[in-house]
């Protein structure tokens, strides 16, 4: 490999940390705000970026601004005008709540006149949790942790979510009417969906109650008798696209998990590695997916098909774990720990995964870095991978090798990063 990069484990890195950077609500917040309108502009938000997207906008609006945003714990970055409030994810907890019926308070009453921005990133359906009339913050709870355990997509677990809320799938754009509402999000799923991202709030809902019943049922989920109540009255109808109280709204996508594949590329070309971009929205059980690409890399290692070596596959998306063992979870390192099981130790193949929010399922670690050396080492240590992975304790495996890769606070979100790299 050509200089500057001393080792595979420091290419990987730093083409993680170019992902990241390339979603930098500093960077991509600026050019995508709109003029300034005649009346008032209201600034609001949820996701795990909002608070840092709320100070980029703050340093760059040329007029007076007020608002409110809601973040994740740990999350918070300090600004003059903008509110910024810290909530619980991925389980929703009392402040979000609080959070979420002040924000629907603040942008009532709106005139034709008034802008509001809304910042929408990964992570703001649990933030801005505001449940439906007869649905109590603990219903919610209860849905969400049936949700997260029981391998259903993004998308699905957001199908849901928007049914069950007083805020989500449109109604906080609904709220707005007839103020302009522009929304700015970074994606952090599959496919880039703005109703999927944050539960879309603002954007119109195309899904129905019927829809998150049928999800509900495909994966045994036991609901509580009010949220079944909401779902099968069609009391949870969300906001439809075309709904007039809609038109004045607009979304721009400021920054996308192609663009942090793309980032990553770059790095990985400066050093002389070919980049392939297999995906920017692949889905399924981690376990699952880390074994297919594991037949990937061996078949570029064996025989230089379908990529010639020396080269680095690089993907996103959102993987799902079916949490069967009492381990410490995360979806990257289950992704990590089932490649390294198929590969069993081939030279020559060396990985990374993590999540660009720098959380990995509930840990605050982003993620971890395989090499060939990893199962023996696990081994010498008296671990056996193969049980690791059975009990989904990816965290605990890679923690006791010193292979996690934690980042802390990212302040930004545009889901998973994966790099397989074959030399």
């Amino acid at each position: 490999m050509n200089a500057p990069h001393s080792s595979p484990r420091q290419l990987l890195l730093k083409m993680f940390d170019a992902a990241i950077e390339s979603a930098q609500p500093g960077h991509c917040v600026p050019p995508h705000l709109p003029e300034p309108g005649a009346g008032r502009t209201i600034v609001i938000g949820a996701g795990k970026a909002s608070a840092a997207m709320a100070r980029a906008l703050e340093q760059h609006w040329p007029g007076p601004i007020s608002g409110l945003v809601v973040t994740r714990y740990g999350y918070a970055v300090p600004c003059q005008r903008i509110e910024i409030v810290e909530a619980a994810h991925p389980v929703p907890d009392d402040a979000g709540l609080r959070a979420a019926g002040r924000m629907m308070e603040l942008v009532g009453g709106l005139t034709l006149d008034d802008t509001v921005i809304c910042l929408i990133s990964g992570g703001g359906s649990s933030l801005l949790p505001l449940p439906l009339d007869g649905i109590t913050l603990e219903d919610k709870q209860a849905v969400n942790r049936a949700l997260l355990a029981s391998g259903a997509t993004i998308g699905e677990m957001n199908t849901v979510r928007r049914h069950l809320s007083a805020i989500k799938g449109g109604r906080l754009a609904a709220a707005c009417h007839p103020a302009r509402v522009v929304t700015l999000l970074i994606s952090d799923v599959p496919g880039d969906r703005p109703c999927d991202i944050a539960s879309g709030p603002t954007v119109g809902d195309p899904t129905t109650c019927l829809d998150a019943l049928a999800i509900v049922r495909r994966y045994g989920i036991e609901l509580p008798a009010a949220v079944r109540e909401v779902l099968e009255s069609g009391r949870g109808e969300s906001v439809k696209p075309g709904d007039p109280r809609l038109a004045r709204c607009e979304t721009r996508m400021i920054a996308t998990p192609q663009m942090a594949l793309e980032a990553a590329a770059a790095v990985a070309r400066e050093a002389g590695i070919t980049p392939f971009i297999l995906g920017n929205a692949i889905e399924g059980e981690a376990r699952d997916v880390g074994k297919a690409m594991a037949g990937m890399a061996r078949q570029v290692a064996d025989y230089n098909q379908p990529f010639a070596r020396p080269c680095v596959m690089l993907s996103g998306g959102e993987t799902t774990v079916t949490v069967r063992g009492q381990g410490r979870g995360g979806r990257n390192v289950e992704f990590l720990l089932s490649l390294g099981l198929a590969l069993e130790g081939q030279a020559g193949i060396h990985a990374l995964a993590g999540d660009t929010d720098g959380v990995d399922g509930q840990e605050e670690i982003a993620g971890a870095v395989l090499a060939p050396e990893s199962l023996a080492r696990a081994w010498a240590l008296g671990i056996r991978p193969a049980d690791a992975l059975q009990d989904n304790d990816g965290h605990g495996f890679f923690g006791a090798l010193g292979d996690s890769v934690v980042t802390g606070p990212t302040l930004t979100n545009v889901n998973d990063f994966r790099a397989v790299l074959v030399e």
